[in-house]
């Protein structure tokens, strides 16, 4: 594969940024397989631990790594960035919106906040950028658009027609708001 054919694209982000829906999209369009990371955690017990608290899965990652193997295509998940990839495309919204999202799809309050909380401190795109270099990151903004045009993006970013990006989005206004 060349260098405008990636192998291994990982899209991931802080949840409720829309990854999901977007590599959905992305599959229905491509030819590219989309591996649902999050699914094939729990499905697979590829998890070390429980967060109660948080109500989450602690993963246990050498297991994730294993269960992959030589994978190719879309590997979606907030932690998909923390595996070998030629590119990563990290998705961001604005914290206040991806707040509203989280408590829409039914996500206790404090956890939305948290979530909108790490978005506007840049977590995520900040570990993508500390495991991969910012020549292999892209980052893109989904607030306020269409799946299909942050799937255009993505596309764009499979066809080496978009220059990698980091830390273009700043929302830490909402952490002083």
């Amino acid at each position: 594969m060349t260098d405008a054919d990636p192998r291994q694209v990982v899209v991931t982000g802080t949840p409720g940024t829309g990854k999901t829906t977007v590599t959905e999209n992305v599959a229905a369009r491509s030819d590219r397989p989309v591996i649902h990371l999050n699914d094939e955690i729990k499905a697979h017990e590829l998890w070390a631990d429980r967060d109660v608290k948080r109500d989450s899965l602690i993963t246990d990652f050498e297991a994730v790594e294993s269960h992959l193997g030589e994978w190719e295509g879309i590997l979606e998940s907030h932690l998909s960035h923390h595996f070998d990839a030629d590119r990563v495309v990290v998705l961001r919204c604005e914290p206040s919106e991806l707040e509203d999202r989280l408590t829409e799809r039914g996500e206790p309050a404090h956890k939305a906040r948290e979530n909108a909380e790490s978005e506007a401190l840049d977590v995520v795109l900040s570990e993508a950028v500390g495991i991969h270099g910012r020549t292999a990151v892209y980052e893109i903004d989904t607030t306020d658009r269409s799946p299909d045009a942050v799937a255009a993006e993505i596309e764009a970013v499979l066809r080496d027609q978009r220059s990698p990006t980091a830390g273009e989005v700043d929302f830490t206004e909402y952490l002083v708001g």
